[in-house]
């Protein structure tokens, strides 16, 4: 049930990370929420470095750590899919 879980999360913080970018990202759900997962993966790990990954009450800032890892990773990956997307169009 964890995965599933992580599947949820990743899809909203993908879907958040895009909301915030400016411009349009050409790229399928699917990759956004595997992307905001990837990202919040990679907040929660910087969270746990910095000492901030379980606190009392809600975590703010780890969740702020996740929500800028997934737009980390929108903001890397987005431009990828693009160029991958159009080469194999063009061939």
């Amino acid at each position: 049930m964890h995965w599933l879980w992580a599947i949820a999360v990743g899809l909203v913080l993908g879907v958040l990370a895009r909301l915030i970018l400016p411009g349009k990202q050409e790229m399928p759900l699917w990759l956004t929420a595997l992307l905001g997962l990837v990202g919040g993966l990679l907040g929660n790990a910087v969270a746990h470095w910095i000492g901030v990954g379980h606190t009392k009450g809600i975590d703010w800032v780890r969740h702020a750590l996740q929500l800028g890892g997934a737009v980390l990773m929108i903001v890397v990956g987005a431009p990828l899919w693009a160029r991958l997307h159009a080469s194999r169009k063009a061939t």
